[in-house]
């Protein structure tokens, strides 16, 4: 979400507070922005403004340091030795009154964080060491382990119990995308203690595999013991409204869910061409994949409730169960992304299965009305739902009359033509019959019925009904001439003579 010169003005209005810090930086950063970071990290959250002073003064910063100022921060708050555990926020720039200025959003997280090795809190007057305060110590930990249920700690869970295949298979994904990454070396205790799945037990002290680590990483029976209700439930309704056409109930660990959530929106959801620049792009990919990132990572994995993926008739919905910070339809322009599960959400990332914080929001809002010609719709609750459009090529098949059989002239009932045109393409077929009108070419067929993407013309349309032969070439020896071209069969014509009784 781009940050605005209104919306900083109005923050610099506010005044600094429990979640918004102001930090004089001209040509470097203060040493105590990190520990402003670990305090946000470990209360609230919130929002730090690189380039006022105190006094809400705009100092900006000099152009020609921005750049490094960026890159000094990006280094730093990534370095364990700095921020433990290290962590991944978003930079923003911004012009303000002619002045450059940093805006650095802080969300809440998950775990107890450190600056140099002391842990900081935040309250009205600013960023307190309380490393040497026990009681303060114990509450902080206590409080993290109630607001985030991925952090719960399984003492009788090593990481022995976990899979190493899937531990073999992450390790792979960021050799291949992140070659400089420290994963792709570490052996499984370090990757695992890394990615800040094998905790201490605020109570007891013994280290156990954390409830992300084994949603991530867990067998089926182990996820099963911590985590009962967990399922994803995909369902493809479109003929049969009242139950379903096709289904996968997907009980599993998070990253074959992943896959199996992409496998199963590829199999039932056109993707039509779309060009951005000189290079083509999968808009439905860019968009579902930002939906089952979501779908997963943003769950609340205590509720009993099950989320679901249905795709219906011009629209896919979905419910996931969720902590709410709010209610009602949210606003993207105006909407500060909030992470449910950050252990999660980083380790998705680091896979190259999750874009940042925010940005794979924005993604789905940019590409959303340009793939279902309507902008999705998100509504938070105790269930978050999205609604989103998906563009269809021909009737509604639930309102299109299905067909039990056709008789031939000679009384013989024919069972290909009924499975061909029934179901879920008996719609795109009967569209096509009815504009092929003599001998018609590919491109008038398709211009006759409003499509542009010749794949899903293929696919749903001219195949099944040649294969049905209710249409047929009229040059057979050269299906790919330049000349050919198409008409009705008799098995075609009668079929339409059949629908208009």
């Amino acid at each position: 979400m781009e940050t605005t010169e209104s919306q900083v003005l109005d923050l610099i209005r506010k005044g600094e507070g429990l979640d918004l810090e102001f930090k004089a930086c001209r040509n470097q950063l203060n040493r105590d922005v990190y520990e402003t970071v670990c305090a946000f990290l470990n209360r609230h959250g919130g929002t730090l403004l690189l380039g006022v002073r105190d006094s809400g003064e705009i100092q900006g910063l000099e152009p020609e340091a921005v750049a490094q100022v960026r890159k000094d921060f990006v280094t730093a708050i990534n370095n364990p030795q700095k921020i433990s555990p290290p962590t991944y926020l978003a930079v923003d720039e911004v012009t303000v009154d002619g002045k450059l200025l940093i805006r650095i959003y802080v969300p809440e997280s998950s775990q107890v964080h450190r600056c140099n090795g002391r842990i900081y809190d935040r309250n009205e007057d600013g960023d307190i060491d309380i490393t040497d305060h026990t009681v303060q110590v114990a509450q902080l930990y206590q409080r993290k382990q109630a607001n985030y249920s991925e952090n719960r700690v399984y003492q009788w869970i090593q990481p022995d119990d976990l899979r190493t295949d899937l531990i073999e298979r992450c390790r792979r994904y960021v050799r291949i995308n992140k070659p400089r990454h420290p994963w792709g070396n570490m052996q499984d205790i370090d990757l695992i203690k890394s990615a800040q799945l094998y905790q201490p037990h605020p109570e007891t002290g013994k280290v156990g595999v954390t409830l992300a680590g084994v949603m991530l990483l867990g067998t089926d029976d182990l996820i099963l013991k911590v985590c009962p209700p967990h399922r994803t439930d995909l369902i493809l309704r479109k003929v049969n409204v009242d139950r379903y056409d096709d289904r996968d109930l997907v009980i599993t660990n998070l990253i074959d869910s992943y896959d199996r959530i992409l496998d199963f929106v590829k199999k039932h959801l056109p993707d039509p061409f779309y060009l951005e620049g000189t290079e083509r792009r999968s808009l439905r990919d860019a968009i579902f994949r930002e939906v089952a990132s979501n779908l997963l990572i943003h769950r609340e994995y205590t509720s009993g409730a099950t989320t679901r993926l249905i795709i219906e008739y011009g629209r896919v919905v979905t419910e996931n169960p969720s902590r709410p910070h709010g209610f009602g339809r949210l606003d993207p322009a105006t909407t500060v992304p909030f992470q449910k599960n950050p252990v999660i959400g980083a380790f998705f990332r680091q896979i190259d299965r999750a874009d940042e914080l925010g940005s794979g929001m924005r993604k789905m809002m940019l590409y959303g009305k340009k793939y279902g010609d309507a902008d999705p719709e998100l509504i938070e609750g105790d269930i978050f739902r999205m609604v989103i459009s998906v563009p269809e090529f021909g009737a509604n098949p639930a309102e299109v009359p299905q067909i039990v059989s056709v008789t031939q002239p000679s009384g013989q009932v024919t069972g290909q033509v009924t499975g061909q045109v029934t179901g879920q393409v008996t719609g795109q077929v009967l569209n096509l019959l009815k504009v092929a009108l003599g001998e018609r070419g590919r491109k008038e067929l398709m211009e006759a019925i409003g499509l542009t993407g010749r794949d899903n013309f293929e696919k749903l349309y001219l195949r099944p009904a040649l294969d049905a032969e209710l249409i047929e070439m009229t040059i057979p020896d050269k299906p790919k001439s330049s000349n050919q071209k198409y008409r009705l069969t008799g098995k075609g014509a009668k079929l339409l003579e059949e629908l208009a009784k």
